[in-house]
């Protein structure tokens, strides 16, 4: 089949489903923003688009959509132009839908069938807007601008032939009419990457080395924001050091900001917060990473002691699951997304959200006891290979997408 997988941040999700599909003998293009300079292997086409500024005032609710839309339309004029100009008829079209870049190929290929990895879909309430009330304001117009900026997000999916989603929790977001068309398939970890370590060490930017054994206790995310817990995670922090005087604390994440709103009075979550409790922790012992490559990462898991995972009611982190792959012990938010991957007391603990005491005791106890928790950590391991494992997951998600292809539909 020839297949077109479109990302703006390509390869994303489809990192390892685009040579996948080429393995199995599929002629694959994928189409990605022109600012992206990630590399794949896959022949990668890229479309231009120079977001405008959209002005509040005049669109009011609809400004995210407008914004959407916008890209919609640059990707849909080139791929029109991919039509025309060289006569490209894709027959499975698979595409994130969060961008708006799925909106209008139908009206370039009709007759290709068309996926869109459906992620999320914002809520008024119930999910991720209101749950932190110290940093959301919250009432009927939070309410309302919620619901707007799903609504690209259901045109996308109404559009398509089907959806896929990663998680059961992610899919129970979508209304009822438009979670029939979609599939839950989790895009995998690789156990084979992920895998316990007991040589594994890091080397920290003051030169010291942390080995597998030692007492560490990580955090980490993309960027340290409150979404992913960083606030509650660093509140908690004094008395464990304090209690944990052999204690080191690896923090790994950026200073931009992934999900919801920069903070209004700092140049950052990660200054905001760290300067509520600095005078409060020992710096030499607290360890900003930043973001680190892959390998860094691998290894920062395979030597922790206790890894802490928080996030609002929302998109899981695939760094939780390869938390849990590489045999760390996970302590993690009693929130929706993390219960389903995570049973407390069997692979994992779980604390309430906002619960900075329940943190500190949890978490000291985990630094203080490692092999009270060791079953955790190998119980953890094991429901990753049978349920997350990517030699499971890829070939699930292959399977889907052929079957929309000529021979499969």
């Amino acid at each position: 089949m020839k297949i077109l997988l479109i990302h703006q941040n390509f390869p994303g999700q489809f990192l390892h489903l685009g040579p996948e599909l080429v393995r199995r003998g599929h002629d694959v293009l994928a189409l990605t923003d022109f600012r992206n300079t990630r590399q794949s292997s896959i022949r990668t086409l890229r479309y231009k688009h120079d977001p405008q500024k959209v002005n509040p005032s005049a669109t009011r609710l609809g400004r995210n959509f407008t914004t959407m839309t916008d890209r919609g339309v640059a990707v849909a004029r080139a791929c029109l132009q991919l039509r025309d100009r060289e006569g490209y008829r894709p027959d499975v079209i698979f595409g994130h839908s969060g961008w708006g870049e799925t909106l209008f190929l139908k009206e370039v290929w009709p007759e290709a069938k068309l996926i869109v990895y459906a992620e999320y879909y914002y809520r008024g309430a119930g999910a991720d807007v209101g749950f932190d009330r110290e940093f959301q304001a919250y009432g009927f117009d939070q309410v309302m601008i919620a619901q707007a900026r799903a609504a690209h997000l259901g045109q996308a999916l109404t559009h398509a032939d089907a959806g896929l989603t990663p998680t059961h929790w992610q899919a129970s977001t979508y209304p009822d009419p438009l979670r029939k068309m979609l599939t839950v398939i989790h895009d995998g970890v690789n156990p084979d990457i992920m895998i316990p370590n007991r040589n594994a060490s890091v080397t920290l930017p003051n030169g010291s080395v942390l080995h597998a054994g030692d007492e560490v206790l990580t955090f980490v995310n993309r960027n340290l924001e409150p979404y992913r817990g960083y606030h509650i995670f660093m509140r908690a922090l004094p008395r464990i050091l304090r209690e944990r005087p052999n204690a080191q604390v690896i923090i790994v994440g950026g200073e931009e900001v992934s999900y919801g709103a920069p903070p209004k009075d700092a140049k950052s979550w990660k200054e905001k917060i760290l300067a509520e409790v600095q005078d409060r922790i020992d710096p030499s012992r607290v360890h900003f990473l930043g973001k680190v490559p892959y390998q860094t990462f691998v290894s920062i898991m395979q030597v922790s002691r206790a890894h802490a995972y928080l996030t609002y009611p929302f998109v899981l982190s695939w760094s939780m699951i390869e938390a849990m792959s590489a045999g760390c012990l996970v302590i993690g938010s009693r929130t929706a997304p993390v219960e389903e991957a995570l049973c407390h007391g069997e692979t994992g603990l779980l604390v309430d959200f906002f619960d900075v005491a329940g943190w500190e005791t949890t978490l000291i106890d985990a630094l203080a006891n490692p092999e009270k928790y060791a079953p955790l950590r190998q119980a953890a391991r094991d429901h990753v290979l049978k349920t997350y494992d990517i030699k499971l997951c890829l070939p699930r998600t292959v399977e889907f997408v052929e079957s929309f292809g000529p021979q499969g539909g």
